[in-house]
């Protein structure tokens, strides 16, 4: 253990020295002021942080016009890091390695070291334990003793085979037809069953780089499963996954571990729970540092997460829990007047067809709109906001709609300030960038922005707007757990301001169950014909969904979080003999 009292971090990115006031952080420093060199700089050059003589004023993280600084006093002994990526730089504490023939779960807010986990483990990156040089032997050294020394002397020795399907699959190069592309990693020639299991024997004979986020992230799962590794990551499966497409990768994956381990890095809770037999949990602070847990069940680590202390190593991470579920759902009026509504609709996109019949929206409702890809669930959304004619029929004219779509990307030089139109008043920052964590974001350049940035400024600007109704299309998308409680809070709260209404299609079953008074369900063959059903009350809607899946959902006794029955287990047959999908 070190004693170490504080961590000084500098986002490089954000720094801008010469437009702060010529390194205002250097000014301000108290320590500075006295002679001694805390914050310095080279010329030219950006500064560094002497963390050994700071003094945790956090004056300088205050005064930064550009949010680049963060400086965390430390109540507790942190080993020395397992990796850093340089001075004044993110830091990992801490390691998990997988167990034989199970599935180890990591949960952990974005930016906090899980993909950096999965390349050390992969053999990606050799930690460096906070030196500038990394060296395989101090590793193996490091470890004597350990369960992983053995590992880690294999793993460089080239001995352990890998296999890893990556958080970005927009950085796998795909060439030729998804056949092509997955006979190359098709060691024990088993191409066709995969395919089968993961339903993409229809997209064999297509080009890879045609193929849409979803059929593509399955594509990289059958690629990954392929191959005859001793060691499995999958870093986040289900991202441009729907809820049936997701569970499928599940069993798929689960299989995997028959043979081997596997490590999985997940934020739908409800998958995790479903996929893992064993969690770690990661603290610390997004781009800052992180550190890992003892390995738990995965019960009592998702349920240790989401109350934000950990009673084995009496530490909390966290001043609040995270409760999407033991709510008690607020009971709103059915209120008469009708912000949006539908005549029958009908739509004919080339061979898809979708059926919409006569419906409404009233005021002061969130409805979660559920059911696979390919259903019609944005083709739907496209046609309130009016940016696709329905064949026959039309929606309710003159509502003012904001809309959030499903894709997003910024090419232009703006800053994230720059995308609010209107300027940002204090009302929107104080119930929507602050929430969201996007005040530290306002000086970036937006095409600079990772996805989960991205996703959150998008709804940002979203619920920025002066609306009726609020269409967001997927907005838990690339977000951690945290985020999507944030969201959900801010699209809550936003809605009870603003007396308008939303309508949020997303596949995570616990952010859908937290956020809506009302569910519409899709039903139909992706692809050929979409039928919208509903609004339902929740328990309806999501007991719809639930039939159609062929699963039930019982709730932990704990935290009322919903969990995947055991298909065929006695609560499974129990609830599906009395029609109770959705306990």
């Amino acid at each position: 253990m070190n004693s170490r009292k504080r961590i000084a971090v500098i986002d490089y990115d954000n720094c801008n020295y010469d437009h702060c006031g010529n390194y205002l952080c250097e000014k301000v420093c108290p320590v500075n002021r006295t002679g001694k060199k805390c914050i310095v700089h080279e010329p030219l050059q950006k500064p560094v942080i002497a963390e050994e003589i700071c003094i945790g004023c956090e004056i300088c993280q205050n005064r930064c016009p550009f949010n680049a600084i963060s400086i965390v006093n430390i109540s507790f002994k942190l080993s020395e890091p397992i990796h850093s990526f340089g001075k004044n730089m993110f830091r990992l504490h801490g390691l998990s390695v997988p167990k034989e023939k199970s599935v180890l779960g990591i949960v952990g807010r974005n930016g906090i070291g899980k993909t950096t986990i999965i390349k050390i483990l992969s053999g990606a990156i050799v930690p460096n334990f906070g030196e500038k040089n990394a060296d395989e032997k101090k590793v193996v050294e490091y470890y004597k003793g350990k369960e992983a020394q053995d590992f880690f002397l294999r793993l460089y020795a080239k001995q352990v085979k890998v296999a890893v399907k990556p958080q970005s699959i927009e950085s796998i190069k795909a060439t030729g037809t998804v056949r092509e592309l997955l006979e190359k990693v098709d060691d024990n020639n088993q191409m066709v069953e995969v395919a089968q299991e993961l339903n993409i024997e229809g997209l064999l004979e297509r080009k890879a780089a045609e193929l849409s986020g979803g059929e593509f992230q399955k594509v990289a799962i059958a690629a990954t499963g392929l191959k005859n590794a001793e060691l499995y990551f999958f870093d986040e499966p289900s991202s441009f996954l729907d809820i049936k497409e997701r569970l499928r990768a599940a069993r798929f994956i689960r299989k995997i571990a028959e043979k081997a381990a596997v490590l999985v890095v997940e934020h739908d809770l409800v998958l995790l729970d479903y996929l893992s037999d064993y969690v770690t949990l990661m603290y610390g602070k997004p781009r800052v540092y992180g550190f890992v847990s003892q390995v738990k069940t995965n019960r009592e680590g998702i349920n240790t997460y989401l109350e934000g202390y950990s009673k084995e190593e009496n530490y909390r991470f966290r001043d609040y829990e995270i409760d999407f579920f033991s709510k008690q759902r607020k009971d709103k009026r059915e209120r008469k007047e009708i912000v949006a509504e539908w005549a029958t609709l009908k739509a004919k996109l080339g061979t898809f067809e979708l059926l919409a019949r006569e419906n409404k929206i009233r005021k002061n409702e969130i409805v979660g709109v559920v059911g696979p890809n390919g259903i019609g669930k944005t083709t739907f959304m496209k046609i309130l906001a009016g940016e696709i004619k329905p064949s026959s029929g039309e929606a309710k004219k003159g509502v003012k709609i904001s809309y959030k779509p499903q894709y997003i990307a910024y090419t232009g030089e703006k800053t994230v300030t720059e995308l609010f139109e209107s300027g940002i008043i204090p009302e929107i920052r104080q119930s929507i960038l602050r929430p969201l964590e996007l005040e530290e974001l306002l000086e970036k350049k937006a095409k600079n922005l990772s996805g989960g940035e991205l996703q959150r400024v998008s709804i940002a600007l979203c619920l920025s707007k002066k609306a009726d109704l609020y269409l967001l299309d997927e907005p838990s998308a690339y977000l951690d757990v945290e985020q999507r409680l944030a969201v959900g809070k801010a699209i809550k709260n936003h809605i009870d301001i603003t007396d308008c209404s939303a309508l949020v299609i997303d596949h995570d079953l616990a952010f859908i169950d937290y956020l809506s008074d009302k569910i519409m369900v899709f039903t139909g063959e992706p692809a050929k014909v979409g039928n919208a059903e509903g609004p339902f009350g929740v328990d309806e809607g999501m007991n719809l969904l639930l039939k159609n899946l062929d699963i039930t959902l019982r709730r932990d006794k704990d935290t009322k979080r919903p969990r995947i029955n055991k298909h065929g287990s006695v609560l499974d047959r129990e609830q599906k003999e009395s029609g109770d999908y959705y306990a």
